[in-house]
């Protein structure tokens, strides 16, 4: 994401007062009895009976070092078991905190769970990414200083930081403030399964998808929220204000999760499929599902876990655990078996080596891949993730597989290639929030130097995706193939680095679309498709930001093109099918935004 400077599309909110107390003492070492598990020295692991101090030492002592660590290879875990904790702290960059229950309401912390952006000099969180919040409840009593006041909890993210799971007693922002008393900036994001008793704040949020929760009242919108299954969703008439609303959700699982049974014995809780649901999974209790003793999992740790060594457990049908850390795979994770979870623990990165995929699947059921990010490596890999091989025709509808919180990621740590980020060519797939980014900062970033086709290519049927974030791509950053697919709230940034328009043309037209739908489709549907441009490096076009098959059974709902900045003469010309205004470098700005009702 870019720093963008104001726009007219930003809610402008009240000034607040700011206030002043004294941080809390930060522990010079974070080694503890917590960290001291099967799961490796970077989880940490709370039990209510430890002092709060020590507890809120540790975390501090974490933020500290990740606070601003956008690129670093550390990672944590800090994991609550059921009880009550008077503590508050702040998560920074590749930290998952998470209650180890089987409710959200068994782990109760008393006082304050923040992600701010006071490391952004304007309190902008366009780059607060990879963390997560997940199954716990948090009453926010603290006043952290310069973060938050008695009631409110600040949770101020982009992309790649999902929020399940989570009873906020309080009001929930999605935002933070700069340091002169402005809103920062913020391009989220995705909540899901949660509640929060008062009301959401979204403020500058650009977009957001919220999934099966519920809230005492959601504020605004600034382009392009949607949601889908939730209770007391906010009424309006896209596009101003601009909400999607999706009254139920057609098919899902919510994501597995770490826990603890009446033992105190490590496990995970897989949830029962639901179709056409609506609240959350656990309002009348923690809801059906199975619970997976730890000791079919291979809990894998990045100083000593080889490709080989996954693989042969999964060949022998063990799950795998991810613990926190990066992953060098000198070969493909491959998933031949039905019903295989393979699930990531404080945000861990696979990394293919040698230029191949770093997970392929078979066309096979009810596969689970959960927690992860996927880089690529110095060497070309033709995708980093493959589910199902070409010409995949097995029905799954009854045991669908599901890919939750995914992160494809090429360039930013360091240089990386790839043809395409995700490809699945299964039919009956879901989804439930995946970023495909091809770098627009940090290392290894350049036309030449990071260069992918597409982000996403869908050849199987029957596939459905809640929260698509398809970013920089230098052809079409998706690709849809298959029949009766279903997108629910897409974002996608054309890529800022187009050298000249002669090296971005798609069928004799300036650029490509970055949501395509191919011509053979007959039946596909999307709701709140946000196609947004800063074409920062020369001044080019892209003649369509979608284009699809102008068919009855191709529907494409609430359709949004933006003009973030760029060069004076670039412009997204049309929003789909040469249909809809251009959006360029204007004045007033409120042409820099256009929309389509549809």
């Amino acid at each position: 994401m870019y720093d963008r400077s104001p726009s007219t599309f930003q809610l402008i909110v009240a000034l607040i007062s700011l206030w002043a107390a004294t941080p809390a003492a930060v522990a010079d070492d974070v080694s503890s009895t917590a960290n001291r598990t099967v799961l490796g020295p970077n989880v940490y692991v709370f039990d209510s009976n430890m002092p709060a101090a020590e507890i809120g030492s540790i975390a501090s002592d974490i933020f500290k070092k990740m606070e601003k660590n956008h690129f670093g290879p550390e990672r944590y875990a800090l994991l609550f078991k059921p009880g009550k904790y008077d503590v508050a702290f702040k998560v920074g960059f590749y930290t998952h905190v998470a209650g180890l229950g089987r409710s959200p309401d068994d782990v109760q912390i008393r006082g304050n769970v923040t992600v701010n952006a006071k490391w952004d000099p304007d309190g902008n969180a366009l780059n607060n990414f990879w963390r997560s919040l997940e199954n716990f409840a948090v009453t926010p009593t603290a006043n952290v200083p310069y973060e938050t006041l008695p009631g409110v909890t600040r949770i101020a993210v982009s992309q790649a930081a999902p929020l399940r799971r989570l009873h906020i007693k309080g009001e929930l922002q999605l935002f933070d403030w700069g340091p002169k008393g402005n809103v920062g900036y913020a391009s989220g994001g995705f909540l899901a399964d949660s509640i929060v008793d008062g009301k959401v704040v979204p403020a500058s949020q650009q977009q957001w998808l919220a999934r099966n929760s519920k809230w005492s009242g959601w504020q605004n919108a600034v382009w392009n929220m949607v949601f889908v299954g939730c209770e007391n969703e906010p009424v309006g008439v896209f596009p101003n204000p601009a909400y999607t609303v999706v009254d139920r959700t057609p098919v899902i699982r919510e994501k597995p999760f770490l826990t603890v049974d009446d033992s105190d014995r490590f496990g995970v809780f897989v949830p029962s499929l639901r179709r056409d649901a609506r609240g959350v999974s656990w309002a009348n209790g923690p809801g059906p599902g199975e619970f997976l003793s730890l000791d079919r999992f291979l809990v894998a740790r990045p100083e000593t876990a080889k490709a080989a060594d996954i693989n042969t457990a999964l060949a022998e049908g063990k799950h795998v655990l991810f613990t926190p850390g990066v992953y060098q795979l000198e070969d493909t994770i491959r998933v031949g078996r039905p019903n295989t979870i393979l699930l990531g623990l404080g945000i861990p990165s696979l990394i293919p080596i040698n230029g191949r995929a770093a997970i392929s699947v078979a066309d096979v059921d009810g596969v689970t891949i959960a927690g992860l990010i996927l880089d690529a490596g110095p060497e070309k890999s033709p995708n980093l993730i493959e589910i199902g091989p070409p010409h995949s025709v097995k029905e799954h509808s009854d045991k669908p597989t599901f890919v939750y919180d995914l992160t494809v990621r090429s360039g930013g740590p360091s240089a990386g290639r790839n043809e395409t980020g995700l490809v699945i060519n299964s039919r009956n797939v879901v989804c439930d929030h995946i970023w495909i980014w091809r770098a627009d900062h940090g290392e290894g970033v350049g036309w030449d130097v990071n260069p992918t086709k597409n982000g996403l290519v869908v050849n199987g049927d029957d596939v459905t995706v809640y929260g698509l974030f398809n970013e920089h791509h230098e052809g079409y950053q998706t690709v849809w193939n298959g029949e009766d697919g279903r997108v629910y709230m897409y974002q996608s940034e054309m890529p800022y680095d187009v050298p000249d328009q002669s090296s971005w043309i798609s069928g004799g037209k300036p650029g490509f679309a970055s949501y395509k739908v191919s011509d053979a489709v007959t039946r596909h549907e999307a709701w709140g498709i946000g196609v947004y441009c800063f074409f920062r490096d020369a001044a080019v076009k892209a003649h369509n930001a979608i284009e699809a098959p102008a068919v009855p059974g191709v529907k494409l709902h609430h359709l949004t093109t933006v003009w973030l900045d760029g060069r004076p003469g670039g412009e997204i010309t049309h929003i789909v099918n040469d249909i809809g205004g251009r959006v360029h470098a204007s004045s007033p700005p409120e042409a820099q935004r256009q929309t389509l009702v549809s």
